[in-house]
């Protein structure tokens, strides 16, 4: 069955969704699927983003990581998807993935490459809030990747992608650090100097530190790892997961059993 998208966007719920960003976005959306162009860096990060996920997910399930499709039986939401770049290759693992964006053109973006790939993601045109406005089902996972740094209020936006984990299921969250080092190499290096990034696509002041995040996420009701760090490697053209959070970090968090 292929991808099919719901517009089911509650307009009078009352959102983190900050116009400024999602006009933004909107120049980029037909751009997604280019693995050159101005969604090049999370292309390159895509691959050491999924490998972690699909670990963790199949250490906390204990889901055989090298079978074909790992994370079969397994529901998983993506907040804030774009394009598709992670709902894809969860689905290709076998999970049951569903995606919402609150910029209609991503989800069309999104919505069509999936129907190209022949796979069946349940892509939704919506905020997170209007999902648990209406109810939806908890998931087993909930993914939140790159998206903190664009929203308005981030602890009530954790606080509503907490609301979708299930008992005894997980959320995974990554942004950006709040450091010099950080606004060297995202804002001034990658938007300025190199020009992998469109100018504007990154505001300093939203950059979160771990402290804060790890505070955000306690007070939504889950228990937070340790962050980790994604460091990219320029030589070797790769991201890998390491301890240095200076920059791009990530925390798995878990919503214990009931």
């Amino acid at each position: 069955m292929p991808s099919s998208a719901h517009n089911n966007a509650n307009h009078k719920t009352e959102t983190s969704v900050d116009p400024s960003e999602m006009a933004h976005f909107a120049k980029m959306a037909e751009d997604w699927w280019n693995p050159n162009g101005k969604f090049k860096p999370l292309h390159i990060m895509n691959g050491c983003r999924v490998r972690f996920i699909k670990d963790e997910i199949c250490a906390h399930f204990s889901k055989d990581p090298n079978s074909d499709m790992p994370l079969k039986g397994l529901r998983i939401l993506d907040v804030g998807c774009g394009g598709g770049l992670l709902c894809e290759p969860m689905a290709r693992l076998g999970a049951k993935v569903s995606g919402v964006d609150a910029l209609e053109k991503n989800i069309k973006t999104a919505t069509v490459h999936a129907q190209q790939s022949g796979l069946d993601i349940d892509y939704r045109y919506s905020t997170i809030e209007a999902l648990n406005d209406c109810g939806e089902e908890p998931y087993d996972v909930v993914l939140n990747m790159e998206v903190l740094e664009h929203v308005t209020e981030p602890s009530v936006f954790i606080k509503h992608c907490a609301n979708m984990v299930c008992s005894g299921g997980l959320m995974f969250c990554s942004t950006i650090n709040r450091t010099a080092k950080a606004f060297t190499l995202t804002i001034l290096g990658a938007e300025y100097i190199m020009n992998w990034l469109p100018k504007g696509t990154h505001q300093y002041a939203k950059f979160i530190k771990p402290i804060e995040i790890l505070r955000m996420i306690k007070d939504a009701g889950l228990e937070p790892d340790a962050p980790l760090g994604m460091t990219y490697n320029p030589l070797g053209v790769r991201w890998r997961i390491t301890d240095d959070v200076s920059v791009n970090y990530l925390v798995r968090a878990e919503h214990a059993k009931n």
